[in-house]
């Protein structure tokens, strides 16, 4: 109920929804509600609670990544994978690079003991890179800029982002062993590259051919059971090679087949759950490990700000030269940067598996969560700054023609779109 309330008055306030959202999850957490109420707050959070709180908020994580991998349009990537490529691959190496030079002096601070610092470099440099794709995806759908070209491009590169992330991060836990040392570390990494081949040269081709032959067929609840059955034995198998299940879950809805009504049955029935249920857990477990109480000196502030400004100018800076490279004029650039150093639930994610993995201190983990919100935060001002109209303000079919097609928009923009249309 307060990550709904959060997300209401955020949206009141000119941000977007998550923030709020990750804002509900810090206020119950112990940074609020713990130091007002610490005996309440300690009756209400136990650790079964919290337990049972994580166990659940996986699920919907699951079922979550499953839908955004789902979203991604492949012809988006193909149509517009030359510009998409190059601010793709400038705005994760960039992250990359400036997470190397901080990564001695954070790892001596604030590292995980038993994390060596390539795993701790690779983490950090997946933390600083991230896109959050649903997040991002939201924003551009409320400023109504689905049809222009700065945002399909900015919707495709974050997809690619996502994409690339999850890889990169699937290949630090195999460094780092998060099956108990089931398979040893040439194991893992043969795991992961032949379940990518497995899924991306095999399972995607197929469901292709699939969406081809059942373009009429009707998504009844046994095909939707067979689906989720499917989604989490990926997720298991992943798992069970020492990689999160995330990741798994992610590339099952990756090669789902592109059926449209089928995708938006999937979104509408599994949507509503994810988002008003199991989500708001993942925010409250978030927020009980969120300690900003641990950024308490001059020292600790002074880190908490230059891993917030590398994390700016890696992403936004990477991303803006990038596109100015592809030969879009500097203000387009700085805005697609802008868009792209969007963070927010998937920051979340990736920043909780590292917390778990106890690759990161809470007060780095802390330090993250702020630089995720504040550079969500960032967005739509800088957007304003930079003159880029709000379109949803703009009466339905007076849209201006600054897309190369009319097809350009994301599949999660269709989506939402035409189930807004049937709550109506």
């Amino acid at each position: 109920m307060l990550t709904v309330l959060c997300g209401w008055l955020a949206r009141k306030l000119g941000q977007s929804r998550v923030i709020g959202e990750i804002i509900a999850g810090i206020l119950i957490g112990p940074s609020v509600l713990g130091r007002l109420a610490p005996t309440f707050s300690t009756h209400l959070f136990n650790q079964n609670s919290l337990s049972a709180f994580e166990s659940i908020s996986t699920i919907g994580l699951i079922l979550f990544l499953f839908l955004i991998g789902m979203e991604i349009d492949y012809e988006q990537l193909r149509r517009q994978r030359s510009t998409a490529l190059l601010v793709s691959a400038m705005s994760i190496l960039f992250p990359l690079v400036m997470a190397g030079i901080l990564a001695h002096a954070l790892h001596k601070r604030f590292g995980g003991d038993s994390i060596g610092a390539w795993p701790f470099m690779l983490f950090l440099g997946i933390s600083m890179s991230i896109t959050a794709f649903p997040v991002l995806a939201r924003i551009i759908e409320e400023r109504g800029l689905q049809g222009t070209s700065l945002g399909s491009t900015a919707i495709l590169c974050a997809a690619i982002d996502d994409l690339a992330a999850w890889i990169l991060l699937a290949f630090a836990l195999a460094f780092i062993g998060q099956s108990h040392g089931r398979l040893d570390l040439p194991a893992r990494f043969a795991g992961v590259a032949a379940y990518l081949c497995l899924m991306l040269f095999g399972v995607c081709p197929l469901a292709k051919r699939l969406a081809r032959r059942h373009q009429e067929s009707r998504m009844s609840l046994e095909l939707l059971g067979i689906i989720i059955s499917a989604l989490l034995l990926s997720a298991a198998t992943t798992d069970a090679m020492g990689i999160h299940p995330l990741f798994g879950a992610f590339l099952a809805g990756f090669c789902f087949p592109r059926v449209p009504h089928w995708l938006l049955v999937i979104r509408s029935r599994l949507g509503t759950l994810v988002s008003v249920l199991l989500l708001p857990l993942f925010f409250a477990l978030t927020g009980m490990r969120t300690r900003l109480d641990l950024l308490n000196g001059i020292n600790v502030w002074f880190w908490a700000v230059v891993v917030l400004a590398a994390a700016i100018l890696g992403k936004a800076g990477g991303a803006a030269l990038a596109a100015r490279w592809s030969g879009r004029t500097w203000r387009d650039a700085v805005a697609l940067g802008t868009l792209l150093n969007t963070r927010g639930l998937v920051e979340l994610i990736v920043l909780n598996i590292a917390y778990s993995a106890h690759v990161f201190t809470p007060t780095l983990f802390t330090m993250l969560v702020v630089m995720a919100v504040v550079t969500t935060m960032m967005t739509l001002p800088m957007l304003n700054l930079l003159g880029v109209e709000d379109e949803s303000r703009v009466p339905l079919g007076c849209f201006p023609s600054k897309a190369s097609t009319a097809d350009s928009v994301s599949y999660a923009s269709k989506l939402q779109t035409a189930i807004r249309g049937q709550s109506r």
